[in-house]
């Protein structure tokens, strides 16, 4: 992000140099305040301009969003300093990849080189930019999707750029509560699900024919054919898809669950294990009981064997 202020050279001609020395130094603090609330970094103060990083040196998975939200905090603070004055500031924003190299220079001129396309186009896009306004790159529009009402410029000619260069204004937030609504008009569609998402008329009809008479079908939910009446249900591996459709059956129709179709041969082998079961913990009970009938015998006879070897 590249920070100017407007109308410094005037203000420095009408006023003493003690009074724009003050009057900047209030508006680089202002700056840096801002700054840091949304975790940017300012990299270098250039008399009246400001450069400031976003990603660096902590990256978010948001930077694009506090870069804007940072530029518009800096518009509404800087105009309510209470300067001889009214202050007024443009802003650029672009986003890319950069090389962020040594620290160069000595003193207080010591900085980290930056070396890529993005520092220039937003320092581009700051002259673009009217007093009180910020101009954002498209790389940075993509990446704040719906969360901003904005503006289009149009592609703009900017020097040192071949290629013509599209701009937005911010004009504010949008009011979007959800920040997944708002991004989700960027999202990357599905590829190859067109079959699952609308089935064919003749998959439909090929569904009704298999169900049995009086069946209202719903037609293909994923793998699943599934009717209202007795809840068919043809089994596969999608299980969620089963039960979402069953408890919209279920809704539909008033059931508490809707009962699953289960064929003859499934509910034979069910019940052989069931009764298999069901005759293994008999067996167990009457051989504990065996076994207490046992004991129970033999401690009796322990007893009249002691009473008897007394008696003697």
């Amino acid at each position: 992000m590249f920070c100017d202020l407007v109308g410094s050279t005037p203000l420095s001609v009408r006023f003493d140099p003690e009074d724009p020395h003050e009057v900047i130094g209030v508006y680089h603090r202002c700056i840096a305040d801002m700054v840091a609330r949304f975790t940017g970094f300012v990299a270098k103060y250039m008399g009246d301009g400001v450069f400031v990083y976003f990603g660096y040196p902590e990256a978010h998975e948001d930077d694009a969003e506090r870069a804007v939200w940072a530029g518009l905090a800096i518009i509404d603070a800087v105009g309510r300093l209470a300067t001889p004055e009214p202050l007024k500031v443009r802003l650029g924003i672009a986003s890319g990849l950069v090389v962020v190299g040594d620290l160069v220079g000595a003193g207080a001129a010591q900085e980290r080189g930056v070396v890529g396309e993005t520092p220039n186009l937003a320092a581009r896009l700051q002259t673009l930019a009217k007093p009180g306004t910020l101009v954002i790159a498209e790389s940075t529009r993509r990446q704040i999707g719906g969360l901003f009402d904005i503006e289009d410029l149009g592609s703009q000619l900017l020097a040192g750029f071949a290629e013509l260069q599209r701009a937005w204004r911010v004009v504010g937030e949008s009011g979007v509560v959800s920040r997944f609504e708002a991004l989700g008009s960027e999202a990357t569609p599905l590829v190859g699900r067109d079959g699952r998402a609308r089935p064919t008329p003749e998959q439909v009809a090929a569904g009704k024919s298999r169900r049995r008479p009086g069946g209202a079908g719903l037609g293909r939910a994923g793998d699943r054919q599934i009717t209202a009446d007795r809840g068919t249900v043809a089994r596969t591996s999608q299980r969620a898809t089963h039960a979402a459709a069953l408890f919209l059956l279920a809704l539909s129709s008033g059931q508490r669950a809707p009962p699953v179709h289960c064929p003859a041969r499934t509910r034979r082998g069910v019940r052989a294990r069931r009764h298999r079961r069901a005759k293994a913990r008999q067996v167990k009970r009457n051989c504990s009981r065996r076994v207490q009938v046992a004991v129970t015998r033999s401690n009796c006879c322990r007893r009249s064997l002691k009473v008897a070897l007394r008696r003697h």
